[in-house]
C-alpha cells in the first residue's frame, strides 16, 4: 500500500458515544478538520508521542481513500469515485486538542496518521464496524450505521467544500472508548472484511 494524498479530512464527533464521552453534543454539520500529509505512517512503523505532549490517544476509524476527482458531487456520485475503505488511527494529542480552538497541532504530530494494512473496495458501508484495540484489549467497537453523518453524506459535503482528488484520505470519526497511549503499547485498528493495522507506541 503506498497511499500519497494531497490532504487527509477528518470528521470530528461523528458518533454520539464518543460526542458524550468528549462532553459535547453532536455537531448540526460535519466538523471538518485537516491532518497533514507528513502524519501518515504505515503498519508495524512506530507512533512517536511527543515530548511537546503529556497526553495522546487512540481514534479507531474507518478510512476512505478516493478514486476519482470529487467535486460538488451527490451522495450517489460520491460513492461511485472511491477506491475503497482502510483502517486508519486518527492519533490525538488530547491535552493540546483541550487548550486549543484549532485541533491542527494537536492532530498534525508526525506519525499521527497509522493507516493500513491495505484498501478494499466493493464493501457496503453500511455493514462495516470499526474494532480498536490496545495491547490486545478492546477499547472501541462501533458500525458505521451509527454514524451522526453517513459516509455518503459525508464525501458529498466535503466535496461542496473542497474538491476531493485521486489518492485522498477521509477519515469518518471515531466510536467511544478513546483513551491513553503509553511507551511500550501495541494499538490496534480492525475493520472486519479489510484487516487490521497494528503499530507500536515508542516515546520521542
Amino acid at each position: 500500500m503506498n497511499l500519497k494524498p494531497s490532504k487527509i479530512v477528518c470528521i470530528g464527533k461523528n458518533y454520539l458515544d464518543h460526542a458524550k464521552e468528549m462532553g459535547s453534543a453532536l455537531p448540526p454539520d460535519p466538523l471538518i478538520f485537516l491532518k497533514p500529509p507528513s502524519a501518515l505512517i504505515g503498519p508495524g512503523v512506530p507512533i512517536v508521542l511527543p515530548k511537546l505532549s503529556n497526553h495522546v490517544e487512540h481514534e479507531a476509524e474507518i478510512g476512505v481513500v478516493i478514486r476519482e476527482r470529487l467535486y460538488q458531487v451527490d451522495e450517489a456520485e460520491a460513492m461511485r469515485g472511491i477506491e475503497g475503505f482502510v483502517c486508519l488511527n486518527d492519533v490525538t494529542a488530547r491535552d493540546w486538542q483541550k487548550r486549543e480552538s484549532q485541533w491542527a497541532r494537536a492532530k498534525g504530530f508526525d506519525t499521527f496518521c497509522p493507516v493500513g494494512p491495505r484498501v478494499v473496495g466493493g464493501l457496503d458501508w453500511r455493514t462495516l464496524e470499526i474494532i480498536g484495540r490496545v495491547n490486545g484489549s478492546v477499547r472501541q467497537h462501533g458500525r458505521a450505521s451509527q454514524m451522526h453523518f453517513s459516509i455518503p453524506f459525508l464525501l458529498s459535503h466535503i466535496s461542496q467544500v473542497m474538491t476531493l482528488e485521486p489518492g485522498d484520505l477521509v477519515a469518518t470519526g471515531t466510536p467511544a472508548g478513546v483513551g491513553r497511549l503509553e511507551p511500550g503499547d501495541t494499538v490496534e485498528v480492525e475493520i472486519p472484511g479489510v484487516g487490521v493495522l497494528s503499530n507500536p507506541v515508542v516515546a520521542a
